[in-house]
C-alpha cells in the first residue's frame, strides 16, 4: 500500500512537472506570438528608437528564458533530481547570466542605436572606424564579465587565474611583440584618425581604397583590384598622403603657341582663357593663374594653375578634358596656331658670294 502511494505520488509530480514545462511552452508561444508584436508596436510611438532597439537585442534571449525557467521549475518539482539541485541551481545561475550576455552582446553591435545614442549625447565623431572598434571593445568587455561571474558561481579562484596570467605575461608579451604593435598601430590610426574606411591613400608601400581596419592590419584595396593587408605597426610608421581628403585638385600645364604671334593676340588669348576659368563651373575660383610664361626654344609658353572643384579622379578628368576644349576653341577663334618642336634651318648660298668677289677684282 505505501509502495502505491509512493509511486502515485512520484507519478503525481512528473504530471506537475511535466504540466508546468508545457505552461511554459506555452507562454513562450504567447510572448513571441502576440506580446512581443504588442510591445514592438507600442515601442513605434516612443520618442526615441532606444527602447526598441533594446528589444530586438533581447528577443532571442527572452524566448530561452521561458524554456530557461519551465525547464529549472520542472526539474525542482521533479523527483528524480533531488540530490543534484545544487549543481543545477549553479547551471540555472549561470545560463540567466548567458542570456544577460546574450542581450548585451547584441545590444552593442557596431550599427545599434546604442552608439548613436552616445555620438549625439557626447558629442563624439564616429565614423565607420571607431564605431567597430568600441563594438569589439565593449563586446570583450562583457564576455569577460560573464566569464568572470561563471566561474565564480562554479566556485572557480578567478584571482588565481589572473595572477597565473601575470606569471606568464612578460614571456607573452615578448612572444606577442609584433602583435602588441600592431594593435597599438590599430589605436593609433582609430583616435588619431588619419583615414577613414573608403579614403583613397597613398604610402611608400602601397596606394589604394580602405575596405577594413582591424586591430591588427589595414585591407587596402588597389586600384589594380588587389587585396593588400598592411600591418598596422607598419602603417603607422610611414607617412600617409590621403587623396580623398582635397578640398580642390590641382591642375597645372603650360601651351605653347608660335613665335609668329603678335603681342596682341598672345594678351588676348591671355584675357580669355583667364576669363574662362573664372567662369567654370567645375572650376574652383579662389586660385586661377594664367600668364605669358617664357619664350620656350620653339614657342611661347602661356602657364595655366588651377584648381578642380572635384577631387574625385574621373570628374576631374572631365572637367580639364572641357577646358582644353575651351582653349582650343579661344586660340581658333583668335587664329593662333599651337607650337611644336621645330628647327629653322639657315643655308648660305658660298658660291654666288664667291663669283661677286671675283668680277669686284676683275
Amino acid at each position: 500500500m505505501e509502495e502505491t502511494m509512493f509511486t502515485l505520488e512520484m507519478a503525481r509530480e512528473v504530471g506537475i512537472s511535466a504540466a508546468i514545462l508545457l505552461v511554459f511552452l506555452l507562454l513562450r508561444k504567447i510572448f513571441v506570438k502576440y506580446v512581443f508584436k504588442l510591445i514592438m508596436k507600442l515601442s513605434d510611438k516612443t520618442p526615441t528608437e532606444l527602447f526598441r532597439n533594446v528589444l530586438l537585442a533581447f528577443e532571442k534571449p527572452l524566448r530561452w528564458f521561458f524554456i530557461l525557467i519551465g525547464l529549472y521549475l520542472a526539474i525542482r518539482y521533479s523527483p528524480f533530481f533531488d540530490e543534484q539541485m545544487k549543481v543545477i541551481n549553479q547551471f540555472y545561475r549561470a545560463s540567466l547570466v548567458l542570456l544577460i550576455t546574450w542581450g548585451l552582446y547584441n545590444l552593442t553591435a557596431s550599427s545599434s542605436m546604442l552608439f548613436q545614442k552616445m555620438n549625439k549625447r557626447l558629442d563624439l565623431e564616429m565614423d565607420d572606424i571607431v564605431a567597430p572598434f568600441l563594438s569589439k571593445v565593449f563586446r570583450f568587455v562583457i564576455l569577460a564579465l560573464s566569464f568572470s561571474i561563471i566561474a565564480q558561481e562554479f566556485n572557480y579562484d578567478v584571482n588565481g587565474f589572473v595572477a597565473g596570467l601575470g606569471l606568464g605575461g612578460l614571456a607573452f608579451a615578448l612572444a606577442a611583440q609584433d602583435t602588441i604593435g600592431n594593435f597599438f598601430g590599430g589605436v593609433i590610426i582609430i583616435t588619431e584618425k588619419p583615414f577613414t574606411i573608403g579614403d583613397w591613400i597613398k604610402t611608400p608601400s602601397v596606394e589604394g581604397v580602405i575596405e577594413d581596419i582591424s586591430f591588427r592590419s589595414t585591407r587596402i584595396r588597389t586600384f589594380p583590384q588587389a587585396l593588400v593587408t598592411v600591418p598596422n605597426s607598419t602603417l603607422v610608421r610611414e607617412p600617409i598622403t590621403n587623396w580623398t581628403k582635397m578640398g580642390k585638385r590641382q591642375v597645372n600645364f603650360s601651351i605653347g603657341v608660335t613665335y609668329n604671334t603678335p603681342e596682341d593676340k598672345v594678351k588676348t588669348c591671355v584675357k580669355r582663357i583667364e576669363e574662362m576659368l573664372r567662369d567654370h563651373e567645375d572650376i574652383n575660383n579662389e586660385v586661377i593663374l594664367v600668364s605669358f610664361d617664357k619664350f620656350n626654344s620653339s614657342s611661347l609658353d602661356i602657364f595655366l594653375y588651377f584648381f578642380t572643384n572635384s577631387t574625385v579622379w574621373a570628374e576631374h578628368l572631365k572637367a580639364k578634358q572641357d577646358v582644353n576644349f575651351e582653349i582650343m576653341k579661344i586660340l581658333k577663334e583668335e587664329n593662333v596656331e599651337f607650337a611644336f618642336p621645330s628647327q629653322t634651318l639657315y643655308v648660305e648660298n658660298v658660291k654666288e658670294e664667291e663669283k661677286q668677289k671675283e668680277r669686284q677684282y676683275s
